[in-house]
């Protein structure tokens, strides 16, 4: 403890107001100071071994601070150590915004460093939204930065929510951008793991477009039924879902119109209950062009007024405009199979599911 017998104002009281007591009602700022202190090593020296060493008050509502530090020739306003607990500490009670701890800077509003632990730690128990850390950016720039030369840049864990939660208004950018600069790098821009067997490592809720090569170290699974493939269709042809398409002279596609027609393409993919799974050569913004089932299960019109159809019967085209019909001539059926029924239809028309098998 210093040594005060030479000082020159020495104060000693078991009052329970201060030992001393300066005051100054000149509302000018800095020439309404209480105490001024000058000296070549400290200008203030507070001690308590009970309290705070130094405590500053202010009433003022127009911005006064409880305690002020200036240094006027570069160096640091305040400065805190602590060989204990916290070297600065700041705590608010304002429910309108205030901080418990503000910087403010030209260049960084708020430095941290640590030797052993986080630069800058944040901490909160808000049931109503608010955040451990939050950067913001005013105008364009990014509102936090991660960067790391050899660790994680940043790095995001929760016990029963998301890790990381990305979303955006943009118009035209992503909610989150991965990229991997390093063009001969063997890591991947964006990489998901999954433990265990159930749930997913990616789940895309809506379309997916890949602009280079997918490939798979194990089963693919769809949910839909047929692979299908696009194709012009001809003027003014009807193409709805299920019709039975055959190839024209000019090898676009139309509703067939007669009996074992070697020219047989498919059918329109997409009736009943069954979606294709796969469609190939999509094309899109043309208009004139349908998917037509190549293999799988489709829905197909028939017409069982040329024979009733059983489960299992091969079927061919028909003189039905787009419908299918039992084949019976095994000679004139060879080129001209659609495929297998699935499911019976006894008399008239309707639509029953079968086996694309084109033969």
């Amino acid at each position: 403890m210093p040594n005060f017998q030479n000082d020159p104002v020495q104060s000693n009281t078991n009052s329970t107001s201060a030992a001393v007591i300066a005051e100054n009602t000149n509302t000018t700022p800095q020439a309404g100071v209480g105490v001024h202190a000058k000296s070549a090593a400290a200008g203030v020296l507070g001690e308590s071994t009970t309290w705070h060493g130094v405590v500053g008050f202010s009433q003022s509502t127009t911005g006064g601070f409880g305690v002020y530090g200036s240094h006027l020739a570069g160096g640091t306003g305040v400065v805190g150590e602590s060989t204990g607990w916290m070297g600065i500490y700041g705590k608010s009670t304002s429910t309108s915004g205030g901080a418990g701890v503000m910087g403010e800077g030209v260049g960084p509003g708020v430095i941290g460093k640590s030797q052993t632990w986080m630069g800058v730690y944040g901490e909160t128990t808000s049931t109503t939204g608010g955040a451990g850390v939050w950067g913001e950016h005013k105008v364009n720039g990014t509102g936090t930065v991660g960067k790391s030369g050899g660790g994680v840049g940043v790095w995001g864990t929760s016990d029963t929510n998301e890790a990381v939660h990305a979303e955006t208004n943009s118009p035209g950018t992503a909610a989150v951008a991965a990229y991997n600069l390093n063009p001969n790098g063997t890591g991947a821009a964006l990489f998901a793991k999954k433990e265990g067997n159930v749930g997913h490592a990616g789940f895309f809720d809506g379309d997916v477009f890949v602009t280079g090569n997918v490939g798979v170290g194990g089963d693919i699974t769809l949910v839909n039924a047929d692979c299908a493939e696009e194709f012009d269709i001809a003027a003014a042809t009807e193409a709805e879902s299920g019709v039975v398409m055959v190839l024209d002279e000019d090898a676009k596609l139309q509703a067939c119109r007669q009996g074992y027609d070697r020219r047989v393409a498919g059918v329109v993919s997409g009736a009943g209950d069954y979606r294709p799974g796969i469609v190939l050569d999509k094309q899109h913004g043309l208009a004139a062009r349908v998917a037509i089932a190549l293999l799988g299960k489709v829905f197909c019109k028939v017409d069982a007024g040329y024979g009733a159809i059983a489960i299992g019967d091969m079927l061919t085209t028909s003189p039905t405009p787009g419908h299918a019909m039992r084949a019976d001539d095994r000679t004139e059926a060879f080129g001209a199979i659609i495929g297998k029924a699935l499911r019976p239809w006894s008399e008239g028309r309707g639509l029953i599911p079968i086996l694309v098998c084109l033969q």
